[in-house]
């Protein structure tokens, strides 16, 4: 093994097709610091719910992520894994038996919290491996999904987001909901019971993760990717960014890349 890939890796698995209207992606990360080595990583959530199993230097095994209101930092130290089912808006229902007000960040899944997503996580993590998880995960999600199936709600919030990530210019909830045949109360209610955040918000977050997608090519031009995703100019991109994240495109890609050079990537 190449002796990056010894302090830090990553990977991503496609969900079975049968279950991708629940599960967007799995991912998983290992890694495997020296005593005393600290990474932290400034973290801007895609607008998901994400179930996960953790190993190692971790807070808990079983966990459930919401979409936090800015971005947050997170320190990885010592050894640890995590396989993790990043989930459509529609994913929650169909493998919790919470609503999001139960959350306000993370919340450790035990079978006294959400007995649903804890025998859910406690099945997949019986299997060994990223490969035999994720087919794990896509048997149980099945399984799942079969008991519970999908409501209307569920698939207008994952119309909208489909819609919002194939086209991260500046768009409002109204023009989606349009976009969907819908009206735009309904859409927010839909998009706020699965993801904890209106169309609005979610576009925002979307057009962030591209911007910083964006920004991390080679020659890119900050004034060209604000035009080309709908901002007024430069200086509204860098007050949105800032205002989502906390900091400036540049400062934030240069606290990115220097957690990558520590991890070894």
């Amino acid at each position: 093994m190449p002796s990056n890939l010894a302090r830090f890796e990553a990977e991503w698995v496609k969900p079975a097709e049968a279950v991708r209207d629940v599960v967007d992606t799995y991912w998983a990360v290992r890694w495997d610091l020296p005593p005393g080595d600290v990474v932290t990583q400034r973290i801007v959530d895609f607008p998901a719910v994400t179930l996960s199993i953790e190993e190692g230097d971790v807070p808990a095994p079983f966990v459930l992520s919401v979409v936090r209101p800015g971005a947050w930092s997170r320190d990885i130290r010592g050894r640890g894994a995590v396989f993790a089912l990043r989930l459509r808006p529609a994913g929650l229902r169909v493998l919790s038996d919470l609503g999001l007000t139960a959350v306000a960040s993370e919340l450790a899944i035990t079978a006294g919290t959400d007995a649903r997503a804890h025998a859910v996580l406690q099945t997949i993590a019986s299997a060994s491996g990223v490969a035999e998880r994720a087919a794990r995960a896509d048997e149980t999600v099945l399984r799942m999904l079969n008991r519970r199936p999908l409501g209307r709600a569920q698939l207008i919030a994952n119309a909208a987001l489909d819609a919002l990530t194939a086209s991260p210019r500046t768009r409002s909830g109204e023009a989606v909901a349009a976009e969907l045949g819908t009206s735009e109360r309904t859409l927010q209610r839909a998009l706020r019971a699965t993801i904890g955040i209106g169309p609005n918000d979610a576009a925002r977050r979307i057009r962030m993760q591209e911007v910083v997608r964006r920004l991390s090519e080679p020659a890119a031009d900050i004034a060209v990717i604000a035009a080309e995703l709908g901002y007024v100019d430069q200086a509204h991109l860098t007050h949105e960014f800032r205002r989502t994240t906390g900091t400036t495109p540049g400062r934030y890609l240069r606290e990115l890349s220097h957690s990558l050079q520590s991890l070894g990537t």
